[in-house]
């Protein structure tokens, strides 16, 4: 099925964050209602033509600071032989590269080096990920933040009101095409807006809690929960009324 265009209605909603009076929460309910899944090995047709069965991990995870390298790190450390398709080239030649200054997971034969491929005994696709369900940990804690936030995308925006006062803004809602620069539409194929990954039984704020609570913390996804809930409950009466913009990739009932 085509994609539904970049820009429709969206419904919003913005909160004082319980856990900070300084910062706002804006999340787009639109999105997190919406029924949205990763469909990796289940028809995802991947963002580069040459590299379907790669998914959306053809251009290796940038690591969002020492941190965050430094965790995964300790988790790669535990992967063997039989769970990652390419563990000697990672342990002869790293598996770590610079891209412009910028330290990220290295690209062997165009796919992030972690890509197991189609028919490996450890499984197909991240390694890391398979090493989280192995472990018992959630997927949050193994892989690179970049790769686990897809496609949530949390942005900052700083609000000044008239009266001086100021605070964050944190800002949640959908990683479409746009978000990954002018590349992105390049794409031959991309799974937010695409009707073929709208396919969960459990809405995006459901199916993606771990990645969202620890995006904005657990007290205001307990008050983003409660909204999205309600407006689950209105969308079941009136599945197709604009005036609640349903996501348009959605199934309609």
């Amino acid at each position: 099925m085509p994609e539904v265009p970049l820009d429709f209605p969206r419904q919003w909603v913005e909160f004082v964050d319980p856990a900070d009076d300084d910062q706002l929460i804006r999340a787009d309910l639109t999105w997190l209602t919406s029924r949205w899944t990763c469909i990796f090995g289940r028809g995802c047709k991947g963002i580069d033509a040459d590299r379907p069965d790669a998914g959306c991990c053809v251009h290796g995870a940038h690591f969002s600071e020492k941190a965050d390298r430094k965790r995964v790190t300790t988790w790669v450390d535990k992967l063997t032989p039989n769970e990652w398709e390419n563990y000697e080239i990672g342990h002869k030649g790293g598996w770590t590269e610079k891209e412009d200054g910028a330290s990220k997971t290295r690209v062997i034969d165009n796919a992030c080096i972690f890509h197991n491929s189609e028919g490996f005994e450890g499984g197909y696709g991240c390694a890391l990920h398979h090493l989280a369900a192995k472990e018992g940990v959630s997927f949050i804690e193994t892989k690179p933040e970049v790769c686990w936030q897809l496609p949530l995308r949390r942005n900052y925006e700083d609000r000044e009101y008239e009266d001086g006062t100021e605070r964050l803004v944190v800002v949640l809602g959908e990683y479409d095409r746009r978000g990954w620069g002018e590349g992105g539409h390049d794409f031959p194929w991309y799974c937010t807006g695409n009707t073929d990954a709208h396919i969960a039984t459990d809405p995006v704020y459901i199916g993606s809690k771990d990645e969202i609570v620890a995006l904005i913390g657990q007290e205001a996804y307990d008050v983003l929960a409660e909204m999205c809930a309600k407006r689950e409950a209105l969308l079941r009466g009136n599945p197709t009324d604009a005036a609640l913009a349903p996501h348009p990739a959605d199934p309609i009932p």
